[in-house]
């Protein structure tokens, strides 16, 4: 499947870990791309639990959790492990046991596919962010390599600057003009 900035988002129905509901022991739910119609949603992929460069990232977005909701933008982290790995992860990492977002799991890596993400070598992700509208439409994509982090704020922007529905020039902050 080809995926395409201005074109439908893939549909997902994956399993998840929901570290949100009660902060300790977290439970296993099903997330669908539908269920979140009329939201903004950023979905970004890593490549494994349990590695080095994944949990600054997941740290990072998840301390900006109240900054997307604030934009009625769904923050969503996917791999291609388990949703008990990601509860192991959580259980075990002094900074994971905070999360505020849902994980994700692509065991099958059909998720990882669909958003071209996919290292079909490995089984793993790379580093994607994709930018979702509420109508379902691909409005943002990235892909980092396996060993390059992202930028927090920098999403933040983009999402800032979709919203706006106006043409954003170069290096565009929320508060400065747009272009007509």
């Amino acid at each position: 499947m080809s995926i395409q900035v201005g074109k439908q988002a893939p549909h997902f129905e994956v399993q998840a870990y929901d570290r949100t509901k009660d902060g300790t022991d977290g439970q296993f739910t099903t997330v669908k791309l539908s269920d979140l119609h009329g939201k903004w949603v950023c979905l970004y992929f890593y490549p494994l639990d349990f590695t080095f460069v994944c949990p600054t990232e997941i740290v990072a977005f998840n301390k900006a959790v109240g900054d997307f909701e604030d934009r009625n933008c769904a923050l969503l982290t996917a791999s291609t492990d388990s949703v008990f790995s990601h509860k192991g992860w959580c259980d075990s990492h002094a900074d994971l046991k905070g999360l505020k977002h849902l994980m994700l799991a692509d065991m099958t890596g059909k998720l990882s596919a669909d958003y071209g993400v996919l290292d079909e070598g490995k089984g793993i992700a790379f580093r994607g962010i994709f930018l979702i509208d509420p109508n379902g439409l691909l409005r943002y994509s990235a892909v980092h390599d396996l060993s390059v982090g992202r930028n927090v704020t920098e999403i933040l922007r983009v999402l800032d600057a979709l919203q706006t529905d106006k043409l954003c020039p170069c290096n565009w902050k929320p508060g400065d003009k747009t272009l007509n």
